[in-house]
């Protein structure tokens, strides 16, 4: 049975509403959250990037049965594997004590929020290095014993952890390509990905296991015409092409290369679900599940959070029940 979740877009929402949304997700029906993790939106007109470790304490205190992932952090460059460590073992425990799940979903990041602090943005290959170097810092910091550790990207000098989780969360390494996907299947505990990305097939055939997770994005609205013209307001980031994604520095340059994105081009998108019918979200769900996927969950763009979650909830969940 495929669980269904709902996106915590904090690209687009404040930390206050953020941990609202949770907790409608939670009353709605979804079996899980997923909060994204950036230093900025995409674009100015989201308008929002709050301390996604800060509003996943809220979420945790404010819900009682909802799992929740974060999908997902890049553990290497703007934040210290060292810190994410102590960060993902708090939160962990947080959720962990009212019986709740938590997944740290991993990824080699994106410059947009990764430069902040001026560091060099290095290509594919050595970022994927420095994901496999961080994680392995991050488990040992979770053993709870005191950890030295003198690598090729990171240092740690005689840290250990006090709070810890009875259990370690799942580490679900994101992947969008094939080298990336057989990666994650010797590092992680999972799986994550935008779309219905036939690599997951590559991480289960290379031995990966556990969940794997992916976003359906959607706008719904009672008319397709107001669905499509908040989708392109909102988030025409989405189908910008090659790698631009992971190499713009700034939510202005985002805003520069998104004036090649036309409305037509949003309503065409396989990528993003703009029809009211209900039987075209249900189709979409069956497609991720069709590619391996056991774990779905919503991105509602733009401020219609409460009406696309009653959507789902009358129309879409009850398929999957």
């Amino acid at each position: 049975m495929v669980e269904l979740g709902y996106t915590l877009s904090s690209e687009e929402h404040g930390p206050t509403d953020l941990v609202s949304h949770a907790v409608s997700a939670e009353e709605h029906g979804f079996d899980f959250a997923s909060i994204s993790d950036h230093f900025h939106p995409w674009i100015g007109q989201q308008g929002h990037a709050p301390f996604a470790w800060a509003t996943l304490g809220g979420v945790a205190a404010a819900t009682d049965d909802l799992d929740v992932g974060v999908g997902v952090t890049c553990p290497t460059v703007r934040i210290h594997p060292a810190i994410l460590a102590q960060a993902t073992a708090t939160i962990a425990t947080m959720f962990e004590e009212s019986g709740q799940q938590f997944y740290f979903g991993v990824g080699t990041g994106e410059n947009l929020n990764e430069h902040v602090l001026g560091d060099h943005w290095p290509p594919h290959d050595v970022r994927l290095d420095m994901l496999e170097e961080a994680v392995e810092v991050i488990r040992k910091l979770w053993t709870g014993e005191m950890v030295s550790h003198h690598g090729d990207h990171y240092t740690v000098e005689n840290a250990k952890l006090f709070t810890l989780p009875d259990e370690n969360p799942p580490v679900c390494v994101s992947a969008y390509g094939d080298r990336t996907a057989s990666h994650a299947a010797d590092l992680g505990d999972g799986f994550w990905s935008v779309g219905p990305q036939d690599v997951v097939e590559t991480f289960e055939e290379d031995g990966g296991e556990g969940p794997k997770f992916s976003q359906l994005t959607v706008c719904y609205a009672d008319d397709e015409d107001e669905a499509v013209e908040t989708a392109h307001e909102y988030w025409p980031n989405s189908l910008l092409p090659g790698q631009l994604a992971t190499e713009l520095a700034t939510p202005q340059f985002f805003e520069q290369a998104c004036q090649m994105v036309e409305k037509e081009d949003v309503r065409e998108a396989d990528s993003i679900v703009t029809d009211p019918d209900p039987q075209a979200h249900v189709e979409s769900v069956r497609e991720f599940v069709d590619a391996g996927y056991d774990h779905v969950y919503v991105h509602q763009i733009g401020p219609e959070q409460e009406e696309a979650m009653e959507f789902y909830e009358q129309n879409v969940l009850p398929e999957f029940r």
